[in-house]
C-alpha cells in the first residue's frame, strides 16, 4: 500500500444501505439513508471500458455495471473469488465509489486500485456487506478501479446494476493500454475459515448435498438418489394425441419474500412470490418438510412447492382467487416413454431478469398476457375489461439430465426438447410442467406489474414431493394414455377409461 500511504489519515468511509432483504425472523426491516450522487454528476466509469473475473451469460456482461442504465446488469459465474474492473483511460482523482448491487451480492469484497492495471492497492475492505448501494469514499488517485468479492451473500454469484467511479478526471492517455491483468487473488476479507476460492464442482461426481437435509447447500449439485442411467432420448412416434396431459389445480396458500432454491435459508432474501399448493413453503424448505406439510391442491397427495413473483397494482397484492390450472404434459412425441418427476426435484421456469424479447424468444414462451380479446402481450396490456382477468401461460423444461434434483443455476439439471425429442445431455423425459395463471385485476393495467419487475420477468419455481404411487397413477394414465385428464385423472371425452384416482384421490387398485 506504499504509493497510497500518504492519503490513509484522510480516507474516509461512508456506506449506506438502501432496502434489498428483509431482515431476520424478528420481521424487523434494515432501512438506512442512501447516499447519491448528485442529478446532474457524470460518473468518470460511464460508458468505459470494463473487463471481469467472469459472466453468468452473455447478456450480463461487465459493460452493462458502467452503461448507466437500471435494468441492466453484471452477474458473475456463482463461485467466490470474483471481480470487476473499469479502466478511466487516464489517471483521475477519485473521491468515491458506488455499488448499486442486485440481489446477490457479496458480503466481504475490496475495493482495489491500480495506475497502470498491474499493481493493485486495497483502497477499501469489508466483511459486512449489506447489499442494497454502498458508496465508499476514497482519496487516491488511479486509472484501474477493480471490486474484488471474496465472499457471497446467496448461490448465485455476485451482481451490479451498477459500478460507478466519481472524482476529477485526468488528461486521456491514448498510448496507455488496457489492463490484461489475470484475476487477483480473492480479498483476504472473508470468514476466517472460508475459502474464497472453493475447486471447480464436477457435476458428475460431486456430492454437496442431499434432499431432505436440514440445510440445503446453497450451490452445487444436488445428485439424485437413484439416478436414471442408461437411457437415450425416446424416438418413439405413436398415434398422435393432441392431448396427454392431467390437471393440478392448486389454490393459494400465502405470499413471502422467501425462495427456497435460489436463496435458501434466508428468509426475506427474495422479492415477494405468491405460493400456491403446500401451505409450508419457506426459506428452509426441504423435501422432507414438504412431504410434512398440507397440501392447497385438489388432490391431497400433492404436496409439491409452487410459488412465483407476486403480481401487484400499485401497492396492492392481486392474489389469485380459485385454483390455478398447472398442468403436467407431455412434452415430447414419444408420450408414453415420459416418466413421473424424482422426489425432490427442483428448478426454475423463465427468468426474473428477462427483456421484453428474452421472455417472447424464450423456450417456455406460449401465449404471452392476455385479458379479454387483448393476446400474446409481452407487456401487460393497457386497460382489460371489466370483469376479466389476467392471465399468462408458461411452460417449463421437461427433459432431464437424470443424475441431479438441482443445479447451480437450478436450470442446467433440466432442457427444453428439440423437435419433441429430449437432447442426448437429458435423455429423460419426465412432465412438462404449464403454469396457467389467472388474476383477478382488470381495467386500467398502468400501474400492474410484478413483484420481480416487468411483465417479461415472469417465472416460476416447481419444487416436487408428490406422493410418488398418486404421480405415477397420474402419469400413466393420463400422459402415457395419450388423454386430457382432470386432477383425479378422468377424461370426460374417454368416460371409458376411468380415472387414475378413486374418489379418496388415492390409486386404484
Amino acid at each position: 500500500m506504499a504509493q497510497y500511504s500518504h492519503y490513509s489519515k484522510r480516507r474516509r468511509l461512508w456506506t449506506r444501505l438502501v432496502p434489498a432483504f428483509a431482515a431476520t425472523a424478528v420481521g424487523a426491516w434494515l432501512i438506512s439513508q442512501t447516499l447519491v450522487a448528485g442529478a446532474d454528476e457524470v460518473p468518470l466509469s460511464a460508458g468505459k471500458q470494463a473487463t471481469a473475473s467472469s459472466a453468468e451469460a452473455g447478456w450480463l456482461a461487465a459493460g452493462n455495471a458502467v452503461d448507466g442504465r437500471t435494468d441492466t446488469r453484471w452477474s458473475s459465474a456463482f463461485t467466490d473469488g470474483q471481480w470487476l474492473q473499469v479502466d478511466l483511460g487516464a489517471p483521475a482523482d477519485i473521491d468515491r465509489v458506488v455499488l448499486r448491487w442486485d440481489r446477490a451480492y457479496a458480503t466481504a469484497y475490496e475495493i482495489q486500485l491500480s495506475t497502470d492495471g498491474s499493481a493493485w492497492t486495497t483502497a477499501h475492505s469489508t466483511a459486512a456487506g449489506k447489499g442494497g448501494t454502498d458508496e465508499v469514499t476514497v482519496d487516491a488517485r488511479a486509472r484501474y478501479v477493480r471490486m474484488a468479492a471474496g465472499k457471497r451473500a446467496t448461490g448465485w454469484g455476485v451482481s451490479l446494476w451498477e459500478f460507478e467511479v466519481y472524482g476529477t478526471p485526468g488528461a486521456a492517455s491514448p498510448t496507455a493500454a488496457p489492463s490484461t491483468t489475470p484475476p487477483v487473488t480473492a480479498p483476504t476479507t472473508a470468514p476466517t475459515g472460508t475459502p474464497t476460492t472453493p475447486p471447480a464442482v464436477d457435476p458428475t461426481t460431486s456430492s454437496p448435498g442431499q434432499p431432505g437435509q436440514t440445510t440445503p447447500p446453497r450451490t452445487g449439485w444436488v445428485p439424485a438418489p437413484k439416478p436414471v442411467t442408461g437411457v437415450t432420448p425416446a424416438t418413439g412416434n405413436p398415434p398422435r394425441q393432441a392431448h396427454r396431459e392431467f390437471q393440478a389445480n392448486c389454490s393459494f396458500s400465502h405470499r413471502a419474500p422467501d425462495d427456497p432454491i435460489v436463496f435458501p435459508n434466508l428468509p426475506g432474501a427474495s422479492h415477494d412470490h405468491t405460493f400456491l399448493g403446500n401451505t409450508t413453503t419457506n426459506a428452509a424448505t426441504t423435501t422432507a418438510s414438504l412431504q410434512a406439510g398440507a397440501s392447497k391442491c385438489t388432490v391431497p397427495a400433492d404436496k409439491s412447492a409452487y410459488w412465483m413473483p407476486t403480481v401487484l397494482n400499485g401497492d396492492r397484492a392481486v392474489i389469485p382467487d380459485f385454483p390455478q390450472v398447472i398442468y403436467y404434459k407431455s412434452g415430447i412425441r414419444d408420450y408414453p416413454s415420459v416418466r413421473p418427476f424424482p422426489t425432490g426435484l427442483r428448478f426454475l421456469a423463465g427468468s426474473a431478469t428477462a427483456t421484453a424479447t428474452e421472455f417472447k424468444g424464450s423456450r417456455g414462451y406460449v401465449a404471452g398476457w392476455e385479458c379479454g380479446d387483448s393476446y400474446r402481450n409481452v407487456t401487460f396490456p393497457a386497460h382489460c375489461p371489466a370483469g376479466t382477468q389476467l392471465n399468462v401461460r408458461y411452460q417449463a423444461p421437461s427433459c432431464w439430465d437424470g443424475k441431479h434434483l438441482d443445479s447451480p443455476d437450478h436450470r442446467s439439471h433440466m432442457a427444453y426438447p428439440v423437435n419433441e425429442v429430449c437432447p442426448t445431455s437429458h435423455p429423460v423425459a419426465v412432465p412438462m410442467i404449464e403454469f396457467k395463471m389467472a388474476f383477478p385485476v382488470s381495467g386500467d393495467m398502468s400501474k400492474v406489474r410484478l413483484s420481480s419487475g416487468a411483465a417479461s420477468t415472469w417465472h416460476y419455481d416447481f419444487f416436487n414431493a408428490w406422493e410418488p404411487p398418486v404421480l405415477a397413477a397420474l402419469v400413466k394414465h393420463c400422459v402415457n394414455g395419450g388423454r386430457q385428464c382432470d386432477a383425479r385423472g378422468y377424461d370426460q371425452f374417454d368416460p371409458g377409461a376411468g380415472a387414475a384416482l378413486g374418489p379418496d384421490f388415492r390409486p386404484r387398485v
